[in-house]
């Protein structure tokens, strides 16, 4: 199977990429994606006043050499600001300019951006016409939105707006996440409504549409392609604690069923925790790492076979002390690992922005 998806005059060699994740995928994220075959990376949204202002915010959005080709995505409330923010983004070489018109959490609503601005088409394209004049053609302008802001005629009549002025703009492509902005992450993904997407503006020369939600498996990926007719997915907070879902997607790929099929062996998941935490100490310094790499334990915790008590163990974790300890104790020996299905229950979705 060859999958090759363009972004404008990028090409991937693969119809998938890792979605931007507030609170998750920063670089040490982003590198451990890509060494287990992820082509393409997203930053969590990146707000336009921290990159004008500079600071932390700016230097939060450094590139490691390594972590190419990747979208920074913006989100803001005000056409000129945004902009800015885009040839802040282009000053320090990003190959994708997205801008991000999903984020449906409550704080980002309040200060009239994200999703919020799939109620807003006037407000939503002239931030799009902003970013687009900003970056001209120098790198792949995107877009991330949701199937509009609630199940209305006149939610639905607002993202066909929005959608076309993306097309008109000179966008190279949109993901369209599967629900809408009020749903959050509760409920299922619309894939229908993807397949309706793809039924009327699949035909646009040189755009590209990609999907999102509810893939939490390799599989997941190549059926909702099958079933929608997108170019290429968005896989978010199914590759938390997950990047074996990019090697067994190129493995489905590669037509290798069994090493699709494959959870990690706990030596596979106890390499990777140490690569990741080693990454994140660079990147944050050993305090900050060890608190934040708890969330990512818990999550890794899935795929061991005493993935509860492993996942207790990760929350108590304080400290390099703490996180070897857990390490010993229950990656020590080796074994076949937990595979199946590795979604969350929905009351237990995180609060993260995607």
């Amino acid at each position: 199977m060859t999958a090759m998806t363009r972004l404008g005059k990028l090409t991937l060699d693969a119809p998938f990429f890792q979605a931007g994740l507030a609170g998750y995928s920063d670089t040490a994220m982003r590198l451990v994606a890509r060494r287990h075959g992820c082509p393409f990376c997203v930053t969590e949204a990146l707000l336009d006043q921290f990159l004008i202002q500079g600071g932390k915010g700016l230097k939060s959005a450094e590139l490691d050499d390594g972590d190419h080709p990747i979208a920074g995505q913006l989100m803001g409330s005000h056409p000129a600001d945004i902009a800015a923010g885009a040839k802040v983004l282009l000053g320090l070489g990003y190959d994708v300019i997205d801008v991000n018109l999903a984020c449906p959490v409550k704080k980002i609503k309040k200060k009239s951006r994200g999703g919020h601005l799939m109620s807003a088409p006037d407000e939503a394209v002239a931030i799009l016409d902003a970013v687009i004049q900003a970056v001209g053609d120098r790198v792949p302008c995107t877009v991330k939105l949701r199937r509009g802001s609630d199940d209305s005629a006149e939610a639905l009549g607002n993202f066909h707006r929005i959608f076309q002025a993306v097309i008109d703009l000179g966008y190279a492509g949109a993901v369209v996440h599967g629900r809408s902005v009020e749903q959050k992450y509760l409920g299922p993904s619309n894939w229908d409504f993807l397949r309706a997407l793809t039924d009327r503006y699949g035909g646009a020369a040189g755009f590209t549409i990609g999907g999102s939600g509810d893939i939490w498996r390799a599989q997941d990926i190549f059926r909702m392609i099958d079933e929608t007719g997108v170019d290429f997915v968005s896989v978010a907070r199914g590759c938390i604690g997950n990047p074996w879902v990019f090697t067994q997607a190129r493995a489905i790929m590669a037509g290798d069923d069994s090493a699709a099929d494959a959870p990690p062996t706990i030596f596979q998941q106890r390499d990777v925790l140490l690569e990741h935490f080693k990454l994140s100490v660079s990147l944050h310094g050993e305090q900050l790492a060890s608190r934040l790499m708890r969330k990512f334990g818990i999550r890794f915790s899935r795929h061991h076979p005493r993935g509860e008590q492993v996942k207790q163990a990760f929350i108590s974790v304080v400290g390099l002390p703490g996180w070897r300890g857990v390490l010993d104790r229950f990656y020590g020996e080796d074994g076949p690992g937990v595979g199946g299905d590795l979604a969350l229950p929905e009351e237990a979705e995180p609060l993260t922005c995607e």
